[in-house]
């Protein structure tokens, strides 16, 4: 199976999700024997929806902890239903709803002495970036660059994203990169 089937697999399956979940309420429950062995390793995703440009949804995971497949299969349903930034989901939204599936990458953690060193080490358009300062932990995935192209004001929002100031700096401030592959579709009712 080549990697664009296996992501014509992925969005399948998140849009079956999202459909199990208007129907049924619940998460589809793939059958994990019926899909390629790959695809049934342990993966990490966020899911992303869109309706008209605007943001409908955004959930995902960081770290690989269950099968790819059911990862992406409960992020789509949590992304159009428990999102608590939106409303869930309404039947008629479905037609026209864009799907976006972001595979992340290991995060690793990044050393840096200085807001400025920080600032000069991220990679604009590639990073995505976990902040964590105590109990505070935001990220942004490398989507976001379209939306915030310059990386001190990137890193401002992520510090606004974790309930921190904008100009909040600390030596206990932890951050970690990670880079993601990006793949989506639109649903056509």
């Amino acid at each position: 199976m080549t990697d664009r089937q296996q992501e014509q697999v992925l969005l399948q399956l998140a849009v079956a999700s999202i459909r199990h979940g208007l129907d049924h309420g619940r998460p589809l429950k793939p059958e994990l024997e019926d899909y390629d062995p790959a695809l049934r390793q342990p993966g990490a995703s966020f899911v992303t929806l869109k309706r008209e440009g605007e943001l409908r949804g955004c959930i995902g995971t960081l770290s690989a902890y269950r099968p790819l497949l059911e990862d992406v299969a409960e992020n789509a349903y949590a992304a159009a239903f428990s999102d608590p930034r939106f409303t869930p989901l309404q039947p008629m939204e479905l037609h026209g709803l864009e799907i976006h599936i972001s595979l992340v990458g290991e995060a690793e953690p990044m050393l840096f002495v200085s807001e400025h060193d920080l600032l000069e080490q991220i990679r604009p358009g590639i990073d995505g970036l976990i902040l964590e300062e105590g109990y505070r932990r935001a990220t942004f995935l490398p989507s976001v660059w379209e939306q915030l192209p310059d990386a001190s004001q990137f890193l401002q929002h992520l510090k606004h994203k974790a309930g921190l100031p904008a100009n909040y700096w600390s030596q206990t401030l932890s951050i970690s990169r990670y880079t993601t592959h990006g793949f989506g579709t639109v649903i056509g009712g």
